[in-house]
């Protein structure tokens, strides 16, 4: 790097004086309080002249003040050394600390009195841009290795060594990335590094033997806090390992066979840009092996064989994110981010090195000057315009280190406040504060147009796919940036949206998406914040959204479905805003995505009573050939239908007292399909018994509950009860019969496990099949004349409530009438009401005690008093206690048109009977949103005079008040 010394104008920026008389008042009079502070507590030998340059510099540099306070003599006497620390004496310095707090003190000891010596020449105007970057980057580099030296210690004491295979001790690899990796760092800057070692192992010779990447873990923690914790000495240097593979959610060590398979695998294009001026910072004994390893692994991955004109798109869009970025924090006047500052100079030699470097060696420069002057070398930019840019970047260099060098503060912003503006005129050797922001607006000017000329304008890179949240979807964007954006767009908690937008990213970064994928994630994920930024729960819904985009970040045809398609983009946040059900359904079956497209087919809803049809259609379409592929049809189609109804309800596309209808007869479809896979797969083993087949199989399901009342919810498990005709018997006709009994006991076995058994989509239903008689302990398929008998003869009440709601869904015309015979005749039995009366508020007592609980300021609109169960309970009474009377009472199974038939017979007021379908309607209604919204059953909802009402038919029906 011998020719960027000269590469720099001389132009650069100097003071014209160093008398401190020519200062403001201000300025004077804080150098006399400060050095009055200094020599009040040190003793200093300093002669006229030097104190004359000292009280100068105390003027213009709070920082060199508060060294000198600190430091007394010891500041004084390297301020006047035109050299710096050698790395020998860093390292005996810090490595002669015995505890963790000596060495942080003599870190920073050491990096105080460096950067003072430094700025006090850099400030005078004797130090040379070149020199100045050179003794920042060495102090620094000395100050990681000491750090690191120290902590292997530490480790090794207790742990061992980590010896490679060839024997030879192992040491931490630090990467030094950004501008300490370029050799040209700025004077307050953070250091990005990456950490990794040589070979996998456990260490030797120690008292607890470490696996090496717990062992380089450890040491590299302990060196970051060396590093970067506050003291009473302040820091060192801060840290940023958010370069490392997988950024924030990597490993903190990774081992150089990783680093290199993340890199060919992993790397994206903006670690591209990073690694141009990587280099592995050199230990004392170092030979620069390690650097020559590592850079010949990252060279094919930086450094495309080809032409790689895609460069130049890729850092438009990066230019244009740190514009964005620069003017929502006022950045215009920063002489790094700001238009036409340093960045843009970086990124004109940047693009000719990541489009010619793996054609031209020359190009495979860390040295910013130097790849300009390749670039000129190769004639792709002429003379005037690398002189030019090298101008301006030392110009815009030394700028930046005044103002840093002031405070020994990171920033790159011209002060707002006058005291600075006048140090950095003094500085600068300006003649005034608006003539330093006329140079500015020139020098920036020139570097802008060059940036245009080789990059393109803002208007070049904007295109259709561009949101003005893209710059959240950066891994390095700062979290107060993140926070602010979403502030300014409007979100309520910026702070929680912030967290799920990293926690996604994080997430995204593991799976293998590829690079199509990476560039979708990129359109897509901001298009999704700004649809969602000024919603309520924003962070609530934009995490459903994720939870529904980590099912699918690998497969680029969703991605390609969500980013391109508006339409089905706008669904998705409605339907997972809506419902974190829905939200769930649709991770769980990503093909669901699919039912997004054509929103007029979304909520088209086929008329309840031809489900079947439907189904059996939809099933035709999907492959047969095993029984795990039939399941998962099974659902898949039981979920899309699932989906359309639920998506019709949240956009008030079906009433939702016909939300019911569509579930039950859905699920009545499902159970056909069941029973005939069922019964296929064991014919084509077994044979069927004599007589039989799929349309007249012997067979029945009658359902109970919900199912049989019509008032199937998003959630509801099935109630069941399975029946065999009575004159079954013999052995099935198949290759290997069975007894026909047998038979039917394995066709309710596999019709459970159809339903039942959990694959990747989940459960088909729950089912419950402890209503059959005899409960838990009874036969799984009941004979037609058993279960007839059971219900006349042992039944309990209980079960008898349960049949009220009984429906046969599959079977026979004949076994319906039979089954409906039985439920009839069952039914309509005299009972004594005062023994009924008494069973039934026993049964609800021990129900309310086994179910209710309280909620303060909420109603379980299911278990509480006055809800929906005591309804049920009503209903069921009076089909038990008047159908003999009044038999029309057990024409249906559903309490609304039971109800409905006890106005007709008289036992209700036609207004009681209306204000209990008014209330349970609601409750129904109720139970829906709370379902699709994943909260159980219970309500903020009060519904009091619904349950007043329901309390004061209960008192009057059955004799007793409810209980609470």
């Amino acid at each position: 790097m011998s020719c960027m010394q000269n590469a720099f104008p001389v132009r650069a920026l100097k003071p014209h004086h160093t008398d401190i008389k020519q200062l403001d008042t201000e300025l004077q009079a804080e150098a006399a309080q400060r050095w009055q502070d200094i020599t009040d507590r040190h003793s200093l030998a300093v002669s006229p002249q030097q104190k004359a340059t000292i009280m100068w510099l105390l003027a213009v540099s709070p920082f060199i003040g508060r060294v000198l306070l600190a430091y007394g003599q010891d500041t004084l006497v390297h301020l006047l050394q035109p050299q710096g620390f050698s790395q020998s004496h860093v390292h005996k310095q810090v490595l002669a600390a015995e505890t963790e707090a000596q060495a942080m003190h003599q870190i920073r000891r050491l990096r105080r009195l460096e950067m003072a010596r430094i700025a006090s020449l850099d400030l005078t105007g004797e130090l040379a841009l070149h020199d100045s970057l050179q003794a920042n980057t060495h102090i620094a580099d000395y100050l990681i290795t000491a750090a690191c030296l120290w902590s292997q210690r530490q480790l090794t004491e207790r742990h061992g060594q980590a010896l490679s295979s060839s024997g030879k001790e192992q040491r931490l690899w630090v990467i030094a990335m950004g501008k300490l990796g370029g050799a040209e760092l700025n004077f307050s800057s953070d250091i990005d590094l990456i950490f990794c070692f040589e070979q996998q192992g456990e260490t030797q010779g120690g008292r607890r033997p470490l696996d090496h990447q717990v062992y380089f873990t450890k040491i590299a923690q302990q060196t970051v806090r060396l590093l970067e914790q506050v003291t009473v000495d302040g820091r060192a240097f801060r840290v940023d390992l958010r370069l490392r593979p997988f950024g924030q959610s990597g490993a903190v060590v990774t081992s150089l066979a990783a680093l290199e398979d993340y890199y060919q695998e992993q790397g994206r294009n903006w670690e591209r840009y990073a690694m141009v001026k990587s280099r592995v910072i050199s230990y004392p004994d170092s030979k620069g092996e390690e650097h020559a390893c590592f850079a010949q692994l990252i060279r094919p991955f930086v450094y495309r064989r080809y032409l790689d004109y895609s460069a130049i798109d890729a850092l438009r869009k990066m230019k244009l994110l740190i514009n964005q970025e620069a003017r929502r924090l006022g950045k215009q006047l920063n002489v790094k981010l700001g238009v036409g500052g340093i960045r843009e100079i970086e990124f004109v030699a940047q693009v000719f090195q990541l489009i010619r470097g793996g054609r031209e060696p020359e190009f495979q420069t860390r040295s910013l000057v130097e790849a300009l002057q390749v670039a000129q070398q190769f004639k792709v930019l002429e003379e005037q315009v690398v002189s030019e840019l090298l101008d301006c970047y030392a110009w815009l260099r030394k700028l930046e280190h005044a103002i840093q060098q002031i405070n020994d503060e990171q920033t790159q912003s011209l002060p707002s406040n006058l005291e600075d503006q006048a140090r950095l005129v003094a500085i600068c050797g300006a003649q005034s504060w608006t003539g330093l922001l006329d140079d500015f607006a020139q020098v920036t000017g020139k570097a802008h147009q060059a940036f245009l000329d080789v990059i393109g304008g803002e208007a070049e890179m904007m295109n259709a796919e561009d949101s003005e949240f893209a710059l959240l979807w950066q891994d390095l964007i700062d979290p107060e940036i993140a926070i602010r954006v979403l502030e300014e767009a409007g979100a309520e908690e910026p702070e929680k949206i912030w967290q799920r937008i990293r926690d996604f990213r994080e997430q995204a970064r593991r799976r293998s998406s590829g690079p199509r994928g990476r560039e979708l994630l990129g359109i897509l994920v901001p298009q999704l914040i700004e649809a969602l930024v000024t919603r309520e729960q924003t962070d609530e819904v934009l995490q459903r959204v994720f939870t529904v985009l980590e099912q699918v970040v690998s497969r680029t045809t969703y991605l390609e479905l969500l980013a391109g398609n508006q339409g089905a983009r706008e669904q998705l946040v409605f339907l997972c805003a809506a419902s974190p059900w829905v939200a769930s359904l649709i991770a769980r079956l990503p093909l669901l995505l699919d039912e997004l497209i054509d929103p007029e087919q979304l909520y088209d809803l086929p008329d309840p009573t031809t489900y079947k049809q439907e189904v059996a259609e939809q099933l035709n379409r999907l492959a047969y050939d095993d029984p795990e592929v039939q399941m998962d049809a099974l659902r898949q189609v039981k979920q899309v239908f699932q989906l359309r109804v639920a998506a019709a309800d949240l956009s008030d596309g079906v009433p939702l007292t016909r939300v019911s209808d569509h579930l039950t007869y859905l699920a009545e479809a499902m159970t056909e399909q069941v029973v005939l896979m069922a019964w296929r797969q064991l014919a084509e083993r077994h044979g069927v018994p004599a007589g039989k087949d799929e349309s007249d199989m012997g067979f029945a399901v009658i359902a109970y509950g919900k199912l049989g009342g019509y008032e199937l919810g998003y959630g509801s498990d099935l109630d069941l009860v399975f029946l065999s005709e009575d004159g079954t018997s013999g052995m099935t006709d198949g290759v290997k019969p069975i007894d026909a009994q047998q038979f039917y006991l394995r066709l309710a076995q596999r019709i459970l496990h159809l339903f039942t058994t959990r694959s990747l989509q989940g459960v088909l239903y729950e089912v419950d099949m402890r209503l059959r008689p005899s409960g838990q302990s009874g036969l799984m398929v009941v004979r037609e004349s058993t279960y007839a008998q059971y219900l006349n003869e042992e039944a309990w009440i209980w079960e008898l409530q349960a049949l009220v709601r009984a429906r046969l869904i599959f079977g026979t015309e004949q076994m319906a009438t039979r089954f409906q015979d039985t439920r009839n005749a069952v039914l309509r039995k005299s009972r004594e009401t005062r023994k009924l009366q008494h069973e039934v508020v026993a049964m609800r007592k021990k129900m309310r005690e086994q179910f209710s609980a309280k909620h303060q300021g909420a109603f379980d609109i299911k278990n509480d008093a006055g809800g929906m169960i005591d309804i049920e309970f009503m209903t069921q009474y009076l089909v038990l206690s008047q159908s003999f009377h009044h038999p029309s009472l057990t024409d249906f199974p559903d309490n609304i048109r039971v109800l409905t038939k006890a106005a007709a017979a008289g036992l209700l007021a036609e207004e009681q009977v209306s204000g209990l379908i008014t209330a349970y309607t609601k409750f129904r209604e109720e139970a829906h949103r709370l379902s699709l919204a994943e909260q159980g059953s219970v309500s903020p909802k009060s519904f009091t005079p619904e349950r007043k009402l329901v309390q004061k038919l209960w008192l009057q029906l059955l004799g007793e008040k409810l209980s609470s």
